[in-house]
């Protein structure tokens, strides 16, 4: 699974929707025994790992603070985005806080619409006692933040839910509770990974539907899926992904020290997601290196364990033609298969896009693009063919899009359903790029192909060992330009907006991250030279010395083809350099050219020539 801390601007639906009725959340200024600060579980909870783990990856609970659950109340994306919400709906962003900043709500400052409104306990964010004092009251369902907090103290504290019991001379410094069944359940991380907001969701004429815009639904995409069946034998909860299961550890520096270890139970902290473009960020505010709170070493832990899991999330299957032939058509065959719980990508999805990127070069000519993405402009390629993966969501009264707590329709959502998804209005694709299968679920793999063709070349010195690279990459962007800038320009409430878009400025634009690739080289035939004065017998287009044909703008769906040209890029390197994480988006008047215009553009004033040896 692949999540990270999101904006959860929700709000409250038991005024409106029948399933939210009598639910029993935590209230704010309710609790007899207020949620610690994190802090004071890192007297016993940070530490380094015992010799015989030396080398692996910190075990210490502790590192959930530099993950986005722990970064989320500091998250200046997410107070851009609050600072938009409130203006669309004052009374609603209170959900956004009882989600971001949960010690903040429960305390009553859950009206914060700016970081500056917290005090520095708020700012833990998901907090350690949260989640280990949170129960299963049988009445309230999962989401919109809706916690019910254990308040029953024992001997002076409420006991903390866990995996492992202790004998009576041998206690940990506050009460415990083995009762872990919901602490371990992805139920528990349902309860703010899914998000209704206070709108009725539309059809595509403006008829309501009865029950309320699933804005994010993570949690229902794993329950809906074959990875919440408990007799599938690829069964996984969140926790298996983002919590990876330890053995014979202790949970805390004493019980270490005494070498006092539980052989099952332990999990890493790491909470890792996908979102390295606010986790880089928030190194750079909060780092000790420049003066914050947080370890850098901490900060470094959970990039390289994010980055580990992003490199399995998807996996990228691609038939690559054994010859690239410039006199007539080629087809390059892609199957892109999500190996996560949920749908890829999941979440919060303004700002939010994956796509396919495909590249077809002789030296550094570029002889055919798909979606291609300009790092300059941060700009996607938006050629005829190209494959994007998102959810975007309008106001159905006058098509504005963007502002969550607004939204009431799904325009699109073509992003890869998990395995074994079972059809619910809930999390069901909108769109006609995918069909049920023969077993009436959702597919988790997409196919299709590219065709470029028909492009004859004026080229002196054609030769038989002329070579075509073909590359085809996986990209993941969340925050995309389109998204910052409206964050800053909508924003009528503070400054938060233009802060964020200066904060990037200086410590690094956003940029894509690789989920998989994949490249050949292959041989590159066609090439002929017109007779001196003559047109090519193509029928091409002549672009001063350069003749060419157009390239086929229109998409071919078709099933992706197995043979010995087959390259399975499942799992392949994550690259994710300085400014990882956070990338582009373009305004429809803003798209780059297509493909074949681009390669006009680009032949116009070069002539294709062999690459030198």
């Amino acid at each position: 699974m692949h999540k990270s801390c999101i904006g959860l601007l929700a709000v409250a639906v038991t005024s409106l929707w029948p399933a939210m009725a009598g639910a029993t959340p935590t209230e704010p200024l309710t609790l007899e025994n207020f949620v610690r600060p994190s802090q004071e579980c890192a007297t016993c909870h940070l530490f380094t790992n015992p010799p015989e783990l030396a080398g692996e990856p910190n075990i210490s609970p502790q590192v959930w603070q530099g993950s986005l659950m722990g970064q989320s109340a500091r998250d200046p994306v997410f107070w851009a985005a609050v600072a938009i919400g409130h203006q669309d709906a004052p009374d609603e962003t209170i959900d956004c806080i009882r989600c971001h900043a949960p010690k903040a709500f429960l305390d009553g400052r859950g009206d914060a619409i700016e970081i500056d409104a917290l005090t520095p306990d708020d700012l833990d964010g998901v907090t350690c006692e949260l989640c280990h004092r949170m129960v299963d009251d049988q009445i309230t369902p999962p989401g919109n933040a809706r916690y019910v907090i254990d308040d029953i103290a024992i001997d002076g504290s409420v006991p903390v839910r866990g995996p492992w019991t202790y004998p009576p001379d041998n206690q940990p410094q506050h009460a415990t509770s083995d009762d872990n069944a919901f602490t371990s359940s992805s139920a528990m991380c349902g309860v703010c990974h899914d998000v209704t907001t206070n709108r009725e969701r539309v059809d595509e004429n403006g008829v309501g539907l009865g029950f309320g815009f699933g804005e994010q639904r993570t949690y229902s995409e794993w329950a809906n899926s074959a990875f919440a069946d408990p007799q599938d034998p690829q069964a996984q909860t969140c926790q298996d992904c983002h919590m990876p299961a330890l053995a014979d550890v202790a949970g805390c520096d004493g019980f270490k020290l005494a070498n006092n270890t539980h052989p099952t139970g332990g999990r890493r902290h790491d909470l890792a997601g996908a979102n390295l473009g606010v986790l880089n960020l928030l190194q750079q505010l909060y780092g000790k290196s420049v003066g914050g709170p947080i370890e850098d070493a901490i900060f470094d832990h959970t990039r390289e364990q994010t980055e580990e899991l992003l490199a399995t999330a998807a996996s990228l299957e691609v038939t690559f033609p054994a010859e690239v032939d410039l006199q007539t058509t080629t087809e390059l065959a892609v199957t892109v298969t999500n190996n996560t719980g949920h749908k890829l990508p999941t979440g919060y999805a303004e700002g939010r896009v994956m796509w396919v990127e495909v590249t077809v070069s002789l030296g550094e000519q570029l002889l055919f693009s798909s979606g291609r993405y300009d790092p300059e402009t941060e700009l996607i390629e938006d050629d005829a063919q190209v494959r994007r993966y998102e959810a975007i969501a309008e106001d159905h009264t006058d098509g504005t899009t963007l502002h969550l707590l607004r939204s009431d329709r799904w325009i699109v959502d073509n992003r890869l359903p998990p395995r074994g998804l079972t059809p619910d209005i809930q999390t069901d694709p909108v769109g006609d790029r995918y069909q049920l299968t023969g077993d009436n679920t959702w597919p988790h793999q997409d196919s299709w192909s590219y065709m470029f063709s028909a492009l004859a070349l004026d080229d002196p010195t054609p030769g038989v060992d002329d070579q075509a690279e073909i590359s085809v990459r996986l990209l993941y962007l969340q925050n995309t330009p389109e998204y910052l800038d409206f964050l800053a320009e909508e924003n009528a409430t503070n400054a938060a907006g233009t802060e964020l878009l200066g904060l990037f400025e200086t410590h690094g634009r956003p940029q894509p991250m690789v989920l998989a690739q994949a490249q050949q080289t292959v041989a590159l035939v066609g090439l002929v030279a017109p007779a001196p004065g003559t047109e090519s017998s193509s029928g091409g287009e002549t672009v001063g010395e350069t003749t060419v044909d157009s390239l086929s703008s229109g998409f071919e769906s078709s099933e992706s083809s197995a043979g010995p040209s087959t390259t399975d890029a499942s799992a392949s390197e994550s690259e994710t350099g300085e400014n990882n994480g956070e990338g582009c988006g373009c305004k429809a008047q803003e798209r780059a050219p297509t493909g074949a215009l681009l390669m006009l553009l680009v032949l116009a004033s070069t002539r294709l020539r062999r690459p030198s040896t």
